[in-house]
């Protein structure tokens, strides 16, 4: 006969802790305070309002992150959508989309821009940027272009 002693489980049950048991009301939580509710959890490094140790002790060394050189890359490719003759820098590349204008805390373009040798280039153009690979400037070079290296400062 059916009863309900007799009911198997549908799936395994979510453990509720702090419902009696043999553990006891708290279920190993001790008494109040905020880790022993649902969701008490404390930062990593966390001393309950104490200065903690990572700000009491004094910063040591140097890192020259603050002072590193972001360089952005284009193509010999990229430079094909200009016309003959044209001159080609940083503020026309930025005008026309080919990169991301990118300002640094002093507010000038935080970063150089460097010319790659991929691709073919099909046009005779002035190019004024701050570094250039071996084939890349070969290649404008060879093309009866003009390949000049500024330098920002």
């Amino acid at each position: 006969m059916f009863g309900l002693h007799k009911v198997e489980s549908a799936g395994k049950r979510k453990k509720r802790i702090g419902r009696g048991g043999s553990r006891g009301g708290t279920s190993g939580k001790g008494h109040k305070g905020q880790k022993a509710r649902t969701s008490g959890t404390v930062r990593m490094g966390f001393e309950g309002g104490q200065m903690p140790l990572f700000r009491r002790l004094p910063k040591r060394g140097f890192n020259n992150a603050r002072f590193e050189q972001k360089v952005k890359t284009v193509n010999l490719d990229d430079l094909n959508s200009f016309d003959d003759g044209q001159v080609v820098d940083k503020k026309v590349l930025i005008e026309k989309g080919i990169i991301k204008a990118q300002r640094n805390a002093s507010g000038n373009n935080g970063f150089l821009l460097k010319v790659l040798g991929n691709g073919q280039l099909k046009k005779k153009l002035t190019v004024r940027l701050d570094a250039f690979s071996k084939s890349a400037f070969r290649a404008i070079q060879d093309n009866g272009g003009i390949v000049e290296v500024i330098k920002e400062g």
